[in-house]
């Protein structure tokens, strides 16, 4: 298992939001989102990888969107003094919730692999190292602290959206 107790070290800090489902995301999905996104923080690949950006760490924002709110990701990256700060949006993954966290933590780290793919190709950095093997999520994890907000409706019937705008994802976590 991870020890994820001393956040000092930390490079990663991920922040875990959602649009739909009464503010809910499917727990086991967001979860193990937070699960993959703690074991990168803590290998030592992927500290090394980090350094080379320059930057004293990541803030990590996954928005998990319902299947009707996701038909593309949206990305915001920008730099706020020696940090980096990635906003990101993702699907919530058919059939995870009942699927097992197995599945979760598998789709998870898919997940959060093509968001770094992103954030490499904007800082101009070197191949992702491998990701790691990700531990069990073991049986007691605490509640996940998750940012819940609804979409404004519409004043006027526009053009379907099907996902957030880029101005709704840099608001997010505001």
């Amino acid at each position: 298992m991870v020890d994820h107790s001393s956040d000092r070290d930390s490079w990663l800090h991920p922040h875990l939001g959602t649009t739909t489902g009464g503010g809910r995301a499917p727990r086991e999905y967001v979860v193990a989102l937070r699960h993959v996104a703690l074991t990168l923080d803590a290998d030592p690949g992927w500290r090394s990888w980090w350094r080379q950006s320059g930057l004293s760490a990541c803030e990590l924002g996954i928005v998990a969107e319902g299947r009707l709110d996701h038909l593309r990701p949206s990305a915001d990256i920008r730099r706020l003094d020696d940090r980096l700060q990635a906003n990101f949006t993702c699907a919530f993954p058919s059939g995870t919730a009942s699927a097992g966290t197995e599945v979760a933590t598998r789709t998870a780290a898919a997940e959060v692999r093509a968001m770094f793919e992103v954030i490499r190709q904007a800082l101009t950095l070197p191949a992702l190292p491998p990701t790691p093997p990700v531990p069990s999520l073991p049986s007691d994890v605490p509640d996940v602290q998750v940012t819940a907000k609804r979409l404004p409706e519409p004043t006027h019937e526009p053009e379907r959206q099907g996902y957030l705008t880029l101005t709704q994802i840099q608001e997010f976590f505001a």
